[in-house]
């Protein structure tokens, strides 16, 4: 029991660490996905995220899927004055390259099991003739078969030179 007592501390302190460094996001409308402390952007805690151009911030989304899954989709929008415009060689592509293991160490790839934890890690291209301006990001991970959005997430977000 006292390896036990002193691996809890441990865990706590993981724990703790891992949500103070995550990066703090909105949920989407009209979901009831809990998304707090799931998300992490590089060079990102606090929204809203300055997006170099020319840069690649990699994102970290775990989640758990609430039903058997065969295929996995990506959907990234940039809002825009209320447009949504598709973020380029992300928005549509598929998600299932993309999953790891809870704990990030092992790739995992589609089907999905229901009730299991998995880490979504991508990256992300801020292109040179992105406008220098505020965005809204909308990032969901969508089941094109059962028409139904796994997970998802909103930020705000300035593209900066």
């Amino acid at each position: 029991f006292a390896e036990l007592e002193m691996s809890r501390p441990a865990f706590l302190l993981v724990l703790a660490v891992s949500a103070a460094c995550a990066t703090k996001v909105l949920e989407c409308p009209n979901t009831s996905l809990d998304i707090k402390n799931k998300v992490k952007i590089s060079a990102c805690e606090e929204p809203p995220c300055r997006l170099r151009r020319k840069s690649v911030p990699e994102i970290r989304l775990a989640f758990r899927p609430d039903h058997d899954i065969k295929n996995l989709r990506t959907t990234v929008r940039a809002v825009i004055a209320g447009i949504p415009v598709p973020f380029i060689g992300v928005d549509g592509t598929s998600a299932c390259g993309k999953i790891f293991s809870a704990d990030g160490k092992m790739k995992v790839d589609c089907p999905l099991k229901k009730g299991q934890d998995y880490l979504y890690v991508n990256s992300f291209k801020i292109l040179d003739q992105y406008p220098k301006i505020k965005v809204h990001i909308h990032w969901a991970l969508t089941d094109p078969n059962a028409n139904k959005v796994v997970s998802c997430f909103e930020l705000p977000a300035r593209i900066t030179s």
